[in-house]
């Protein structure tokens, strides 16, 4: 029994075809592949303010993902260990487009709230649920003024997580601070530039 090429398409990451234009605003704005302090403790705070073990400030190219922003728990903390694995999984700085949920989030131009991934087929098979053990994910986009979609401010637990309505206005709340702060420095970038006037 062959299985129809629309239900295959929904475990895989979806079409982007803003990722050309996206990459292109992204250096534009000076947004590249390195750790950003600010970025760092805007997603600290994202841990605080939901109790998720982890927090990404996340932009995306046309080959992969950049957590600018990451707060993770430290390899050595035994209470975030998820059951059956002897340490708490790494994160890095970098994953592929076909991992995790926030390319769906960047290509809909919406948030995304997943309490338990696993109540839905088109999110249990990505593979960041058996090589992370992620069960839950909240996400938001950050949306410039011109309307492109840069990446997205999210966070992700390795257990169940009932955000609610709360969960979802602090991840757009995080959001717009995240956005507030990247047209701050393009501002300043332009008032430094002679050519701007």
């Amino acid at each position: 029994m062959s299985i129809p090429e629309n239900e295959f398409r929904l475990t895989i990451t979806p079409d982007d075809p803003g990722a050309t234009e996206r990459a292109k605003r992204l250096r534009d704005l000076g947004i590249g592949n390195l750790p950003d302090p600010e970025f760092d403790e805007l997603a600290k705070e994202l841990t605080k303010l939901t109790g998720a073990p982890y927090a990404m400030v996340n932009f995306i190219d046309e080959e992969h993902q950049y957590f600018a922003g990451l707060a993770a728990p430290t390899p050595d903390a035994a209470s975030q260990a998820i059951a059956g694995a002897s340490d708490t999984p790494e994160v890095g700085r970098e994953m592929d487009r076909d991992h995790g949920y926030c390319p769906h989030v960047v290509v809909r131009g919406k948030a995304l709230v997943l309490g338990d991934v696993c109540d839905y087929p088109r999110f249990a098979g990505n593979p960041v649920v058996d090589k992370i053990g992620i069960r839950s994910y909240l996400g938001a986009p950050l949306i410039d003024d011109e309307g492109n979609t840069l990446g997205t401010v999210c966070v992700v637990d390795t257990e169940t997580h009932d955000w609610g309505r709360p969960g979802l206005e602090i991840i757009k709340n995080m959001a717009a601070k995240v956005m507030d702060r990247i047209r701050e420095r393009n501002a300043g970038i332009q008032s430094d530039d002679p050519l701007q006037g």
